[in-house]
Parts: C-alpha cells; structure tokens; sequence
C-alpha cells in the first residue's frame, strides 16, 4: 500500500556497507505481505474493504528515511498523522502506520541460524506487526505506552502471531516459531507482565 498523497519522492540511499534484500528476494517480500494480510485478515474477520481501514504501508530498508532505520529490531512501526489531498479540516486527519523492515538485521539473523529461512521468517515478522497495526487502529492498544505497557503488549502480540501461524504449513514455519518461543522464555525470565 503506498501513502496518500503526491508523487514519491527517491528514497534516500542506504550507508554504504549495509545488507539490503537483494532483488531476487523482493519478490518474497511481497509474498509474505500478501500471505500476512490474509492471515491477519482471516483472523480478525476483515474483509479486502476494512483493510484499508487502518491504512498502512510497509517498506523495506532501502526506502526508509534514515529516521525510520534503527539497530537490532526486524521491523518497527512508525505513526504518521495524514491527512487526505484537497483538505484543510483537521478532522479529516487519520492514523498512517508505516512498517519499517529492517534488512540488516533480517538478513543477519538469517545468517546466524542456519536454519530459518527468509519467506517464513518474513511472514511471522509481517503478522507481527499486522497485528499491532489492527490493535492501534481498534484502539485495543494506545500506540503511546510505557515500557511496561509496551513489553505486556509484545507478548499479547507474539501469543497472538503463535496461533494465528502455528498450524499453516509452511516449510521453514516450525523453526521460526521454535526461534521465537525461545525469545518468549527469554521475556519471561525478566519478568514480562502477563
């Protein structure tokens, strides 16, 4: 999905030396978002049209701002406040969500295990952060939260992705959530609130 408004403007060029997916992996990007939208989609019972609802774009490392690019995370979500062309009524402001993929540590955490593979772990990643996006957008959860508010809500979320991929067949699919259920103990030995 792309922003509302003009004509994208060239997205700044990445620091020299940082892993970008390359071309022959973009078409996996897009696979996973479309898999992810369905999945999401499928789960909290949105048809095509409430979709567009909470609007959103996703977008890989590339195309970021540098703003938008930060170390360690997979993906983070940043809110815009938009506005339709043509308006100057403040009402008519909405939510803009957009999902920052971050390449880099993407790709080196692919490296590091061996055994994850890029469509499936792209998928838990997009479901992931779909699901918050649906979760701001139904104000189930304030996109401003304390650090204990966020961390409670990373594990709602991830509990949440679990169910939705635990049982698609997906190859790859088993080792990604092993990746993550090891993530979640990791939460619960510092005492993530329920």
């Amino acid at each position: 999905m792309k922003a509302e408004g003009g004509p994208e403007a060239a997205p700044p060029s990445p620091p020299p030396g940082e892993r970008l997916f390359r071309p022959e992996q973009m078409p996996l990007v897009d696979q996973a978002v479309v898999m992810a939208e369905e999945l999401v989609g499928n789960h909290y019972k949105m048809t095509t049209s409430r979709w567009q609802r909470p609007r959103y774009d996703v977008r890989t490392y590339g195309d970021l701002e540098p703003a938008e690019r930060v170390d360690g995370p997979f993906a983070q979500i940043i809110r815009y406040q938009a506005r339709p062309k043509r308006t100057e009524l403040g009402s008519a402001g909405f939510d803009f969500y957009k999902i920052c993929l971050q390449d880099p540590a993407i790709l080196e955490a692919l490296e590091r295990r061996p055994g994850l593979r890029l469509l499936p772990f792209l998928l838990y990643i997009l479901v992931h952060e779909l699901i918050h996006v649906v979760r701001f957008s139904r104000f189930q959860q304030g996109f401003e939260a304390s650090s204990e508010e966020r961390l409670a809500e990373e594990r709602r979320v991830h509990e949440l992705t679990h169910a939705i991929l635990r049982d698609l067949r997906l190859e790859g699919m088993r080792e990604v959530l092993e990746f993550y259920a090891d993530w979640r103990t990791a939460w619960d030995r510092v005492g993530a609130p329920a």
